[in-house]
């Protein structure tokens, strides 16, 4: 029995490289995951600066809104929340994650 010990002790090791290849797996998903969100943010950026009156948005409380005036130098905008009541508020372009779109004028709303 003793002459099977020594045989079955003996370990096989893995080549110097498979002891580096889970670091280098993680590295390239760690490079995919931060350039797939730089370019998302960059497209909000785009979207952002290209921003226009009657524009409907979702800010980052989930408040749905039509862009009625955009204050440049102050990264403001004033958003339409209720057309019955003509209920606005203002936030920061900063707190708009979505843009759904321009909404055609409605009928017997002042324009300009």
């Amino acid at each position: 029995m003793s002459f099977w010990l020594p045989i079955l002790a003996q370990e096989q090791q893995p080549p110097g490289w498979a002891t580096y290849l889970p670091f280098v797996i993680m590295g390239v998903m760690l490079i995919m995951f931060f350039r797939a969100s730089s370019k998302q943010r960059r497209e909000l950026q785009n979207a952002l600066s290209a921003l226009k009156k009657n524009d409907k948005v979702v800010t980052s409380g989930g408040i749905l809104g039509v862009v009625v005036a955009i204050k440049e130098n102050e990264d403001e905008v004033t958003l339409k929340v209720d057309d019955t009541s003509n209920t606005r508020i203002r936030v920061l372009k900063s707190s708009i994650v979505r843009i759904l779109g321009d909404t055609p004028p409605v009928v017997g709303e002042k324009t300009g």
